[in-house]
């Protein structure tokens, strides 16, 4: 089976290596991304890489993570890998405003047995965010929605998060752009402000890895 994986920063041998030395999608995650493909054309582009999911799976199983929160779904292939981490105590919020795409997700959420573990809610993010109790706290959060709302997404969720706790940032490297003084887009202005807003958080402890696009592991301490 082809393994997907978006690494732009890694050799290609050693992409190539690591793919093959590491678990890959199973039918239904290969279902996922061939759909996502088919029915969302160059958005497709926004789902994590194969490696990324495995990743993710990995750490919602070795922390024990029972409570998680999304920021940007998209087809659900995160959300399938973080509810499958977690297992079957697990509950995981998943914040998107796209309606046709989470129909996607939860078609397949409900094919891999995991849809029960998954309240999925349509609206603004901010919004959801917001309204949640102030007491409430989370394991573990991915956000991979709207770059320029970052900073906004982060400043709701590191409050909400147990010590401990763990918050993934996706895109957190913009195809390098982050590095290019003359890159002023929305979206890499907010990712630069973004990282240099927790590298410098004493409530963190982060590390930025060449992971796809760039992913920000960031613990609350």
């Amino acid at each position: 089976m082809v393994v997907l994986n978006r690494n732009r920063f890694v050799d290609e041998a050693v992409m190539e290596y690591a793919s093959a030395h590491s678990s890959g999608p199973d039918d239904v995650q290969a279902a996922l991304r061939e759909v996502t493909r088919e029915r969302t054309g160059q958005a497709a582009s926004m789902q994590i890489g194969d490696d990324q999911a495995v990743l993710m799976e990995i750490i919602a199983r070795a922390m024990g993570a029972r409570r998680a929160v999304e920021v940007g779904t998209f087809t659900g292939y995160s959300a399938l890998a973080l509810a499958r981490g977690m297992g079957p105590q697990g509950r995981l919020l998943c914040c998107d405003v796209n309606e046709d795409w989470t129909a996607i997700a939860r078609e397949h959420w409900v094919q891999a047995g995991v849809s029960d573990r998954i309240d999925l809610r349509l609206g603004p993010a901010i919004d959801t965010l917001r309204a949640l109790p102030a007491d409430e706290l989370f394991d573990l959060a991915f956000l991979d929605a709207d770059k320029t709302g970052y900073a906004a997404y982060y400043a709701e969720i590191v409050p909400r998060l147990r010590t401990g706790g763990l918050l993934l940032a996706d895109n957190t490297l913009q195809h390098g752009r982050v590095l290019d003084a003359e890159a002023d887009d929305e979206s890499t202005v907010a990712i630069r402000a973004f990282n240099d807003q927790t590298a410098s958080d004493p409530r963190i402890r982060s590390v930025l890895l060449p992971i796809g696009d760039g992913v920000t592991f960031l613990q609350k301490v």
